[in-house]
């Protein structure tokens, strides 16, 4: 039995049509202003990459522009102050100052990409 080539081409007309959408989607809008380069992410707000442009970056290879509020962060909700209950052989990330440190498990980093919390009294991001 042989394919109808209308339904196949139409099959491919709406494969292309979808990854030209999702590239489309992926991609942030860029602006210049004067000496500035803006980029302007999926919800609007504009980011000044000015300096990135200063030292070689394409301006239209900077991709996605999610948001600000995209990923959410971890804090002190999502870990523990113990050490004794942390597994033999985890990856961490430490941080130490203000007579302070914390581990930030890179199993958790991975998904949240940030944490907000406090290293001595000073608040802090940890980022992976």
């Amino acid at each position: 039995m042989k394919p109808k080539p209308i339904r196949n081409l139409g099959m491919i007309a709406v494969i292309i049509g979808g990854l030209i959408f999702a590239a489309a989607a992926s991609w942030a809008a860029v602006t210049m202003e004067g000496r500035k380069t803006y980029l302007i992410d999926q919800t609007g707000e504009r980011w000044d990459i000015s300096q990135a442009v200063s030292i070689g970056f394409d301006p239209q290879q900077f991709e996605f522009g999610i948001g600000r509020h995209a990923f959410q962060t971890l804090d002190g909700r999502h870990w523990q102050p113990e050490t004794e209950r942390a597994a033999s052989g985890m990856r961490v990330i430490g941080v130490a100052g203000n007579e302070d440190a914390h581990a930030y498990s890179v199993g958790k980093l991975r998904y949240h990409e940030t944490a907000n919390t406090r290293l001595g009294g000073q608040a802090i991001v940890a980022g992976y």
